[in-house]
């Protein structure tokens, strides 16, 4: 004991302890904690025990049965000789006393009457069978025979075997009843998975990581600055690539209070889960860097290592949609660390909405998600850093290679600061873990389903996730990769962390430590082990289950999970709490960016132009497009070209030239971007939860696509006038007539490749770009002004101005003076008298600068159409 600090012992169910004020305590039924209890009055993490600096406190850790003190619930409480609190009934629940100590060799008082206490409590235990259903509760007999609840081929007394898992030893993540509690049917302690409290949930001080011991605690003193980052020269060192090198700073102030500074970091520093620049801290409030947590206690400070062992939970997730209609009802479960966890269900069972409301991407309307005792809603803009999600759809550019693929996803979610070398170390680090070194240098396209479903995996890595979700990652692969990639699942929830994969695969789920099975309408019909599962549902395969499903859609799949045993085991202490709206706890601050905005779009433009100049077909494409229709309008016949016709004659040819090139340009432009946005849907929800920044996206698109338009341009326009006798002078450039009419049309495949983007982001399916290109091209034909008179027609004329090749047209026709070398549309007039073709310098500006404009415009649309395929948090 230190100097100052009372020795107290404290007494429970006949044992003792003499408190040690250089750590805290937990309390309750989880066998890792320091005080267990096998009583199901009591929370799986029921309460901690510490010493403030002052006296020693405890705090009840948002138990559902709660702490008593003198017949009172209390949440927190002093603790000196004399006092005593019960645990999950204020009558007659474990009672935890606490006396001063006493001198060696003397037996603490009431220690045997509190193990005689113990004793008859245990053996007075209700008399159950662990796997019996509550008997006002049994299924209905019209599902068909296969309900029974109980083994088939065994007796009710005998427990069914338990299969190994294939490749590991078995390990039960609870305590398991005893073979003689099985034979005489004696009632075990239920010991469900962890159940937070509902201060996590509400945003009182939640629990660091389930309040276990500090990773490391470090002196603070008054007028002390403490730096904290990633380079040697800190005093608080943090190997996490997630923070920058200089990342935050604490300061004791002078009138003994302590703020937390950010210096400027790149992933941000948290209070409490929210980003702050300066902040005052107390001892209620979690500041996080990176994958540390660091709490106040006194003058010491503790620090927290997520090193990937964190439980994960749900509580009563409930999602509505228009019309009141409930897809996911009541969701609940809870799983604790290193556990890999399957989900599985009929189509409708609401499993992906399941998955968004798990992620973040889309929170719950109701419910609770818990990432070790925090509020996931809430503090999304820090824990955002530690989920890894790979989705159905692979998240990568095929065309690059393994090694090129993840070297641009660390450069976009790693910190600006830092250096090559780090990053290609931990992405060595990556590709050996998963066996990919020997095909990092590979192209994604040239491997399997399964090896490309490790790269996507591998990408997740690299930011050492402590929770990974993955949507359907065996679809489409055949049996042996099926299983590959469950044991690669397995291997990752052995190594540290936690994992839980939505599949419709039922073929080894052995390997799973959870089974969730959704039932149709978004509600849970089992959770538990997966050897259970079919057991529990009374048949023999899983088709049978899927087929009772469907054939019983009305069936109350609920109402029969929530009244069997196996829900009294796993879930019934985390559904016990009544969850808050989840609209009132989500995150409204903007989340800060890894990258600056320039370093992510050079980055992006840099991948962007690699994924293009590895597609050879694609560009091959690109330029023979703009090359043939240079050609074709080179090969009319036109005695005058595009120049002014002899005296007395029309040159009708000049607008069939113009004509050609202008639709041309807006099928090339919009044929180049009209897949680029639909073809990365997957890549862009991922990369934008993790910090991409939507404008940066989206400009790297515009640049590489509008450099690849001019490119166009020129050529189609260097093919078509070298042939053809040009205007002696321009409006605009004087002396280089070509020049100014290229720019027009290099002006038109701009914006034209922005209609495509916005094409693009309208579309669910790349299929249905084709027919949208060719309508587009084929309406710029009809509006041109070209093939019938425009102006001057009501309706059709204001038509026709939100049309690209209307403006760039009459940008071409300003500068051939196309009114007066055509032939007369009107009859009765000697000239074409279209306003927007009128030969004037000032005109050729305008036309052009509506014609920009209109790109402009579509710039702004696809900005706002890329916002319905984020995740709902992060639209802003």
């Amino acid at each position: 004991m230190g100097h100052g600090v009372p020795e107290l012992v404290l007494e429970l169910n006949g044992q003792t302890w003499t408190l040690d004020p250089s750590r805290s305590y937990t309390l309750g039924r989880d066998p890792q904690g320091d005080l267990v209890l096998q009583d199901a009055r009591v929370s799986w993490r029921h309460a901690t025990l510490r010493w403030s600096g002052r006296s020693w406190v405890l705090k009840d850790q948002g138990s559902t049965n709660g702490t008593y003190a003198e017949g009172r619930r209390i949440h927190e409480l002093e603790l000196g000789p004399g006092a005593a609190v019960h645990l999950g009934n204020a009558a007659d629940g474990p009672r935890l006393s606490v006396r001063a100590a006493t001198p060696a060799g003397v037996a603490a008082p009431g220690a045997e009457a509190h193990a005689a206490q113990a004793h008859h409590a245990a053996t007075t235990a209700p008399q159950q069978h662990p796997h019996q259903p509550p008997a006002h509760h049994q299924p209905q007999a019209e599902p068909g025979p296969g309900w029974s609840p109980q083994p088939q081929s065994q007796s009710q007394d005998q427990p069914q075997a338990q299969p190994q898992s294939q490749g590991r030893p078995q390990q039960a993540p609870y305590p398991q009843p005893s073979p003689d509690a099985w034979q005489s049917g004696q009632q075990q302690p239920c010991v469900p998975p962890q159940s937070a409290g509902p201060d996590a949930a509400h945003g009182a001080a939640a629990p660091v990581y389930g309040d276990r011991s500090p990773t490391t605690f470090h002196q603070v003193a008054v007028g002390r600055v403490m730096r904290i980052g990633r380079a040697l020269e800190n005093e608080l060192v943090v190997s996490d690539l997630q923070v920058s090198r200089h990342h935050a700073e604490f300061r004791a102030t002078a009138d003994g209070r302590f703020e937390i500074v950010d210096l400027g970091s790149h992933n941000g520093t948290y209070v409490n889960g929210q980003p702050v620049s300066r902040q005052i801290i107390g001892t209620d409030d979690i500041v996080g860097v990176g994958h540390s947590t660091f709490r106040l206690v006194g003058d010491r400070l503790e620090e927290f290592v997520d090193t990937g062992a964190v439980s994960f939970s749900a509580r009563r997730l409930t999602v509505t949609v228009e019309g009141g209609k409930q897809i996911l009802k009541d969701v609940s479960f809870g799983v604790p660390e290193k556990s890999l966890v399957a989900v599985i269900g009929p189509s409708g069972s609401g499993k992906s909405t399941l998955l968004k409301a798990l992620t973040g991407y889309r929170p719950a309307d109701e419910g609770d998600v818990l990432y070790d005792s925090r509020n996931l809603y809430k503090q999304f803009a820090e824990l955002r850093q530690r989920i890894g999600l790979v989705p159905q759809d692979d998240i990568l550019h095929k065309e690059l290679t393994v090694r090129k693929a993840l070297r641009y996803a660390a450069k976009l979610r790693f910190p600006g600061d830092t250096a090559a070398a780090e990053r290609e170390a931990r992405i060595a680090e990556v590709l050996g873990e998963l066996k990919l070194d020997i095909h990092a240098d590979k192209k994604v396209t040239a491997l399997s389903g399964g090896q490309r479903k490790r790269v996507s995996v591998a990408l997740e890595l690299l930011t050492k996730p402590s929770l990974i979700f993955l949507d359907e990652p065996t679809s489409g692969l055949d049996p042996g990769m099926d299983r590959d990639v469950m044991q690669l699942l397995r291997g990752l929830a052995d190594d540290g962390r936690t994992v839980l994969v939505v599949t419709h695969s039922v073929a080894e789920l052995a390997l799973c430590d959870k089974l969730l099975v959704m039932a149709p309408g978004g509600s849970v019909a089992y959770f538990g082990p997966p050897e259970e599962a079919l057991n529990f549902f009374g048949y023999d395969s899983w088709a049978d289950v899927f087929s009772a499903f469907e054939n019983y859609r009305d069936y109350d799949w609920s109402g029969r999970w929530r009244g069997s045993q196996h829900y009294q085991m796993y879930a019934a202490d985390i559904d016990a709490v009544a969850p808050q709206s989840a609209a009132a706890q989500r995150s409204t601050v903007r989340p800060p960016k890894p990258q600056s905005w320039g370093s992510q779009l050079w980055t992006l433009m840099r991948r962007y132009v690699s994924v293009i100049a590895s597609d050879r077909g694609f560009m091959g494409l690109m330029l023979a497009l703009p090359a043939v229709i240079g050609g074709v309008s080179a090969v009319i016949p036109a005695d005058y070209g595009l120049g002014v016709p002899a005296k007395g004659h029309f040159n009708q040819d000049a607008g069939v030239i113009t004509l050609i090139l202008a639709v041309g340009m807006c099928f090339a432009g919009a044929a180049g971007s009209v897949r680029e946005l639909i073809k990365e849907r997957v890549i862009y929800e991922r990369e934008r939860a993790v910090g991409l920044s939507r404008s940066a996206y989206l400009m790297s698109k515009v640049v590489v696509l509008g450099v690849i338009a001019a490119v166009q341009a020129a050529l189609m326009c260097g093919i078509g006038f070298s042939v053809r006798t040009l205007p002696e002078q321009g409006l605009v450039l004087k002396s280089l007539p070509a020049v100014e009419m290229c720019l027009v049309v290099t002006t038109l495949g701009i914006t034209c490749m922005m209609i495509g983007l916005v094409i693009s982001s309208l579309v669910k399916t790349t299929e249905k770009t084709m027919p949208l290109l060719v309508m587009f091209a084929i309406v710029q034909i009809v509006f041109t002004g070209i093939l019938f008179k425009v102006y001057d027609a009501p309706g059709v004329e204001q038509v026709a101005w939100l049309m690209p090749a209307r403006w760039a047209l009459a940008g071409l026709g300003t500068t051939l003076d196309l009114s007066h070398i055509m032939a007369p549309m009107d009859k009765n007039n000697r000239d074409n008298l279209d306003p927007l073709w009128t030969h004037s310098a000032g005109q050729w500006a305008v036309d052009v600068g509506v014609l920009a404009a209109l790109g402009i415009l579509c710039g702004f649309a696809v900005a706002r159409l890329l916002r319905r395929h984020e995740p709902e948090v992060m639209r802003k």
